[in-house]
């Protein structure tokens, strides 16, 4: 029986990273299921599938365990506050 992964090429937060760093603006996120993102390249970051992006982040560690992704992310621009 084979796993489920979702490839992804934009991140969105659903509004649930935690900051984890505020100098550096490190994020962590945890999703459910397991997800890939590319690492250390700047992509998309939206809250939901129907939002516009509000930044721009660079994934900077991916940890898959127990049917659940972490993902932590440096947030490098920020196209709106809301």
């Amino acid at each position: 029986m084979g796993t489920p992964i979702n490839f992804e090429t934009v991140l969105r937060t659903e509004g649930k990273e935690k900051r984890i760093d505020s100098k550096e603006n490190i994020f962590q996120l945890q999703l459910q299921g397991y997800h890939l993102f590319p690492l250390h390249q700047p992509i998309e970051i939206t809250r939901t599938k129907e939002t516009d992006e509000i930044g721009t982040a660079i994934i900077v560690e991916l940890t898959l365990k127990e049917k659940q992704t972490f993902c932590t992310y440096q947030l490098i621009s920020l196209s709106s506050v809301n």
